[in-house]
């Protein structure tokens, strides 16, 4: 039996055991679905020494950037990002296992916003630094769409939670949350953005989609903007994972 999996911590939240067991059992497929919950990503050689039927594995918060060191190589896709979701398991010179980069991210996230976007959304503020956050970053600007990372702190190249004006609002209609503020089982969480500027026109895109509403999502849909959660996202950029592992 071949085995997948998804590292990451933590991992209560995450459909994609599910997902895949169900796959799995639906189509036949004589495999499982495994979550390695790791406090370090180094553990991951713990992972794939102790599992020798491993085939391929997940990666999510918070290792997507910090598995890329520990791994042998990573596709240009990959590389641009800046952020790594799965791990093709090759063979290489002598059998020598060989560990393969990819993001599957960015596909999942354009086929699942293109369809509420139309021409009035030409910019967009991505909430959140992490991993997740570069694959948005890149997806959108594939769309046509500027993009502006917001953080918690002062960085490079972003802005702070702090300098989100009423005019910043008006001009970026296109909102994402890469952060896990509001994810199961903290609820009552969100980024704190001026909701009061929040308009029929805004999309309020979470990356998160356990719950399935948010409290990001609930204060957008009170100011009729329109939201989604991630669980397209989700699915789409699976049936990616399971290509590439395959192909």
């Amino acid at each position: 039996m071949k085995k997948y999996g998804l590292i990451g911590y933590p991992l209560e939240h995450s459909y994609s055991k599910d997902f895949f067991n169900q796959k799995f059992e639906s189509e036949g497929i004589d495999a499982e679905y495994v979550n390695f919950e790791i406090k370090n990503v180094n553990e991951i050689k713990d992972v794939i020494r102790e599992n020798p039927l491993l085939c391929g594995l997940n990666v999510t918060l918070p290792y997507k950037m910090k598995v890329i060191p520990l791994l042998d190589s990573i596709t240009d896709n990959a590389r641009n990002i800046g952020a790594v979701n799965v791990i093709k398991f090759k063979k290489g010179l002598f059998g020598k296992l060989h560990l393969e980069g990819h993001n599957s991210d960015i596909i999942g996230f354009k086929k699942s916003i293109e369809p509420l976007l139309n021409n009035t959304h030409h910019k967009a503020l991505i909430l959140g630094t992490g991993g997740a956050s570069k694959a948005i970053y890149h997806g959108l600007k594939q769309l046509g769409i500027i993009s502006v990372f917001v953080s918690r702190e002062p960085k490079e190249f972003c802005i702070t939670y702090d300098e989100i004006t009423k005019n910043t609002m008006e001009n970026y209609t296109v909102i994402v949350n890469t952060t896990p503020l509001g994810m199961y089982p903290k609820t009552d969480s969100c980024p704190d953005i001026p909701y009061e500027y929040v308009s029929p026109g805004h999309i309020l895109y979470d990356l998160l989609y356990n719950p399935d509403e948010t409290l990001f999502m609930k204060k957008g849909k009170e100011k009729g903007a329109v939201v989604k959660n991630g669980l397209e996202m989700l699915l789409l950029q699976a049936y990616v994972s399971w290509e590439i592992w395959n192909s």
